[in-house]
């Protein structure tokens, strides 16, 4: 998904040139070039914006830590709300709206765009990588 792959080069037989050849030819040709490229995985990162009372800040930013996040900024808003700024990737905040509710007894919400993709850290990978294994050996 998402890989465009170009061929420059090629050579057809009328005899042994089939659309299985072709497909094996090309899955080989696709393995091999994947394992030179030493490919990376990368995760959505995103903005988010949580606002909370000022008695849950110190809760929030805490937790936002927990889930590999990082703390942009706070502005402090009328009645005691402060909106804490911070980028985190997505996989640590698709659940975020239970728990959000739950530490701040449900006076906390948030707002998340989409920012950019950087690379997964190596402890992460191991885990994606282990869970993937683990998957398509029960198949």
């Amino acid at each position: 998904q998402d890989i465009k792959v170009s061929v420059y080069d090629g050579k057809h037989h009328p005899v042994d040139s089939k659309e299985v050849a072709f497909r094996a030819a090309g899955k080989g040709a696709f393995v091999d070039a994947l394992q030179n490229a030493k490919p990376v995985l990368l995760e959505p990162i995103v903005n988010i914006e949580v606002t909370v009372p000022v008695e849950n800040v110190g809760d929030i930013t805490g937790d936002l830590a927990s889930k590999r996040g990082r703390v942009q900024g706070q502005d402090m808003l009328a009645g005691n709300f402060i909106v804490i700024k911070a980028q985190v990737p997505l996989s640590e905040v698709t659940q975020y709206n239970s728990q959000l509710k739950s530490v701040t007894g449900g006076r906390g919400s948030y707002s998340m765009t989409l920012s950019h993709y950087e690379l997964v850290p190596p402890n992460v990978q191991q885990q994606i990588v282990a869970q993937y294994s683990k998957k398509k050996e029960s198949e």
